[in-house]
This record gives C-alpha cells, structure tokens and sequence, in this order.
C-alpha cells in the first residue's frame, strides 16, 4: 500500500502480525532468558529458516541481542521504542479531531517569533 513519503514516519519496531513482531513479543515476555532460533521456530510455529533471518533483521535495530546460539530481547531499547509508541499514540489520541489532524496548513496564521515586536525580522549574528 503506497504512503505518502513526507509524512511517512517508520518505526523500528515490525508491524503487527509478522513473525518479527511475535518473535519480538515473544522475547519480551521472558527478558531474562535466551532462546536458540530453533526453540524459538517450535515454541511460535514459525518456519526454521525465518527466525534467523528474522532475528538478524531484529538485531540490525538493536532489539535482539545475542551470545553464541542464544538470543534474547534487548529489553532497554524494545522499552524505550514501545514507549516512544504508546506516547505517540497517547498524544494522537488526545488531538484526534480538534482540527490540527485535519488541516494542513493549520499553522499558516501563527506570528513569526523571528520578528522582532515592532515587526521587522530580527537580526540576530
């Protein structure tokens, strides 16, 4: 589905319902253990040969770690990444409809702080 490019925003963390999401989720609700690609394949029902390449992908944006054959969660940066969302989602929410989500150029009529008050621009440096 085609976004608008401008205004795109990624987040770092997989989209929902992908094997990177559930491997991801999966991790966070045992941060304290680590679990080999294969364990994690049964355990999730994902096919073997998507959780390594899952996983990488997952380490590449700092959210999985791993020592040897053992991979867990990156507990600092999946908590910071899901708190970054659920802040995001919380100010969305409290907006939603007031006009601002809906108007482009909402912005249009705010004064110029660069102006100085008797309305030339400043001359700073």
């Amino acid at each position: 589905m085609p976004v608008d490019f401008e205004s795109y925003r990624p987040t770092d963390l997989p989209d929902e319902d992908t094997n990177g999401r559930r491997i991801l989720e999966f991790l966070a609700r045992n941060p304290e253990l680590g679990f080999r690609p294969s364990e994690l394949a049964e355990e999730l029902d994902v096919p073997r040969g998507s959780v390594g390449t899952t996983l990488r992908r997952l380490e590449q944006r700092g959210l999985v770690r791993h020592k040897g054959e053992y991979w867990a969660i990156n507990a600092e940066a999946y908590d910071a990444h899901t708190a970054a969302q659920i802040g995001l989602r919380a100010v969305a929410d409290a907006f939603a409809g007031d006009g601002y989500d809906r108007t482009d150029d909402w912005d249009a009529d705010l004064p110029d702080l660069d102006a100085d008050e008797s309305g030339d621009e400043s001359t700073d440096g």
